[in-house]
């Protein structure tokens, strides 16, 4: 149960799934295969699907520029919600909270990249502004850092999926299921 008073929607929130984002990314085709099926199946549930861009000049992603568009595969459409960010946790200095709000959202389903860096700060942002936040274990991606010391990208996703589905707090909840058990509902 969320500490979001009033609301009780559930929204499909996609994250970084752009050109210079997952250009390299661990199992990148299957990955962007299950957030557009998950994108259409929102859609056909009258589940909104809110968009985030993460903008960073110096990494290629410029508004506008290819490395910044989101990638086709996963069936963008301009008529729903997109939120441009510049650091790694979606809610901050956006506007995405008026956005789910606006929607009455409490549920985030939460897919995208890098697992690692925006996956992980947005998911931790939205837990501690009150959401139940859902992880899709197979809907989240990163690229591989191991020259710099990271695991290998295998590992990363498992361990974010792990440490998430421990995940508790008072009044909400956190859960991490495959993307063929999503279920829109909020819990």
């Amino acid at each position: 149960m969320t500490t979001l008073e009033n609301r009780t929607g559930t929204a499909l929130l996609v994250i970084d799934v752009q050109n210079g984002v997952v250009a390299q990314a661990y199992d990148r085709d299957a990955v962007l295969g299950r957030i557009a099926t998950l994108v259409t199946r929102a859609r056909q549930e009258d589940v909104p699907v809110v968009w985030v861009q993460h903008q960073a000049p110096d990494e290629g992603l410029v508004p506008g520029e290819d490395g910044w568009q989101i990638v086709p595969e996963v069936g963008f459409h301009d008529d729903e919600a997109r939120v441009d960010k510049r650091f790694g946790d979606s809610f901050e200095d956006t506007p995405l909270e008026s956005v789910l709000a606006d929607r009455g959202v409490r549920h985030l389903v939460v897919t995208g990249a890098q697992s690692d860096a925006c996956i992980r700060s947005t998911i931790h942002g939205a837990f501690t502004r009150g959401y139940d936040v859902t992880l899709v274990s197979d809907a989240h991606t990163t690229e591989d850092l191991t020259q710099w010391g990271a695991p290998e990208p295998a590992q990363v996703v498992a361990h974010t999926n792990l440490y998430w589905s421990f995940q508790t707090a008072p009044g909400r909840t956190a859960a991490v299921v495959p993307s063929d058990e999503v279920a829109f509902a909020a819990p």
